[in-house]
């Protein structure tokens, strides 16, 4: 297999250990919020379209009256 060239990898390499343990902190910590976010932004997207669904509910249909009834079968 080829190996991809990975140029933050090989800078976080070339540092010292407390940076590298940094930069993994920091990284961790940014993808559980950015997880958190696409969550709540998928959840909120959820709510919508379901508060929309239940506004589309449909109307019932109209009785109909004997003057209808004369023009449909007219």
């Amino acid at each position: 297999m080829s190996q991809r060239a990975d140029p933050v990898g090989s800078a976080r390499r070339s540092q010292p250990e407390a940076v590298q343990d940094e930069i993994l902190a920091i990284n961790t910590d940014a993808r559980h919020l950015a997880l958190q976010v696409a969550l709540l932004v998928t959840l909120l997207a959820s709510l919508v379209g379901v508060v929309t669904a239940f506004r589309m509910v449909r109307l019932p249909e109209p009785e109909p009256t004997a003057a209808m009834e004369g023009a449909v079968l007219g």
